[in-house]
């Protein structure tokens, strides 16, 4: 499975969780210095953003402040591949 498999598998996964409207699967690569390329070099996988709201400011941005009600749709979600991926 190649890197775009892996960003689909789990766009494919977030749309069935929150509906296909809901998740930007054309969002452009973002220029940023991220260590988890690191990981990625060794670990198949992908880099996702979870939603904070139309409302938030930028992650590292002063003003920003996580919206905790959105820690069970990533839990969901890791959840969703989790039992997508293991054997039946």
């Amino acid at each position: 499975m190649n890197d775009i498999d892996h960003a689909q598998a789990l766009a494919d996964a977030a749309a069935d969780l929150v509906g296909a409207t809901k998740v930007d699967r054309n969002k452009p690569p973002a220029n940023a210095s991220e260590d988890f390329s690191y990981m990625l070099e060794k670990v198949p996988g992908a880099y996702i953003n979870l939603g904070n709201g139309e409302d938030s400011a930028p992650v590292h941005n002063p003003a920003y402040n996580f919206n905790d009600a959105a820690i069970p749709y990533g839990v969901a979600l890791f959840a969703s591949i989790v039992e997508r991926k293991l054997p039946k």
